[in-house]
């Protein structure tokens, strides 16, 4: 891949969250104020909000990487749409607890026998919560109840939940939620990295792997780039990305604004065809469910469709890098010789391209046709 062709050590644009990339922007550090005052409290609960991509769990993983396990445990859990019963058993499984019983109050016992060994060894329990837009209401009022749980004075369980803009609204707004809003001691929205620091960022990143000026980056880059994309990390990434593999097929040592915004066209370009995929699909008449059949309640899971997306690019980015190799030989006779290799991999990119394109439809095709099942037993049972 270009990391290979800059002589870079490792993959400084990834789009999985990583710890050892973590940049103090404006944003990160207040989040990590607030962190730092709510952890010293030790109780109630932490929120931190922010946008897909704006740097959530690369936060957290560096703020668990700097807490000593000897003083705080620490569990760990993603959520889907869990309602009272099954988050008590995720919270169970966080803390590696093994329920024989399988129900909610031998689930409670554990947890609580749990949290009062951890208090008498001199530890407290602090419990992460990401993705939390998708619970239910009834499930963040079971959080609230094992926030109860005390030692004498002292509370055992300190609770810190990320989610998406919309949890914020939904936490400042239930009607039911008001003794939980009274046990949050901080809350933090991250907001989108500001103009000045996308160089700092790139060059950061860049640095980490061994970055020694080359490429080089026209200045006009990073305020193109910010405009391109909004500030978001994972958007800086992605462009980042696509910006050096361009750099190493087309053998460049300095990224200007041109190679931007032929990659910021190829971007566009990608999104408009899955649209046009989208319109034009098919329309497909579920079949009725049996009446005694249990309604299926699909989960749709953008993260899996980005997972498949960034598979496509690393794929098509080892082929592109190998025909990046074989350009690189200086014998005429070895070019000349490699020439066929070089067209058959270059067919093979095309190849690939094209079917990944017809995976994405099918795959955004079936997600469609299953949120219109969704909405037409929603409208079936109204309308009963």
């Amino acid at each position: 891949m270009f990391d290979d062709f800059y002589g870079l050590t490792g993959k400084p644009f990834q789009l999985t969250p990583d710890p050892a990339f973590y940049f103090r922007s404006i944003t990160h550090r207040k989040a990590l104020s607030y962190l730092g005052y709510g952890l010293a409290q030790g109780e109630g609960f932490i929120v931190i909000t922010g946008e897909v991509g704006a740097g959530k769990s690369t936060l957290v993983a560096h703020l668990t990487g700097t807490v000593d396990p000897r003083q705080i445990t620490v569990g760990q859990i993603v959520t889907s749409k869990l309602d009272e019963e099954e988050i008590v058993h995720v919270v169970a499984q966080s803390f590696g607890l093994d329920i024989e019983g399988h129900d909610k109050a031998s689930a409670l016992g554990a947890i609580e026998g749990f949290l009062h060994e951890e208090a008498r060894s001199g530890r407290r329990c602090l419990l992460i919560v990401d993705e939390s837009q998708n619970l239910k209401v009834e499930a963040l009022e079971e959080l609230r109840m094992l926030s109860n749980f005390q030692l004498g004075n002292h509370p055992l369980l300190q609770t810190l939940l990320l989610g998406q803009p919309e949890f914020r609204t939904t936490i400042q707004g239930h009607e039911r939620l008001e003794q939980l809003r009274q046990r949050v001691i901080a809350a933090h929205h991250l907001e989108p990295m500001e103009r000045s620091e996308i160089e700092p960022y790139i060059v950061h990143r860049l640095e980490l792997v061994g970055w020694n000026g080359n490429p080089q980056f026209d200045q006009r880059v990073f305020a193109e780039l910010y405009e391109a994309s909004g500030g978001i990390p994972r958007r800086v990434n992605q462009i980042a990305n696509r910006l050096l593999l361009l750099g190493a097929v087309e053998q460049r040592s300095r990224i200007d604004g041109v190679m931007l915004k032929s990659v910021l066209e190829e971007m566009r370009a990608e999104r408009t065809f899955s649209e046009t995929a989208q319109q034009t699909r098919p329309k497909v008449e579920p079949a009725a469910p049996a009446a005694s059949a249990a309604k299926p309640e699909p989960s749709i899971d953008r993260e899996v469709l980005d997972t498949l997306l960034a598979e496509r690019d690393v794929q098509i980015a080892e082929l592109q890098q190998a025909v990046v190799e074989l350009a690189n030989q200086n014998d005429e006779r070895a070019t000349a010789a490699v020439r066929p290799e070089l067209a058959a991999l270059q067919q093979q990119v095309a190849r690939l391209e094209a079917k990944v394109f017809e995976q994405e439809r099918t795959i955004r095709q079936t997600l469609t046709m299953l949120i219109d099942w969704i909405e037409t037993e929603m409208d079936q049972t109204k309308a009963a």
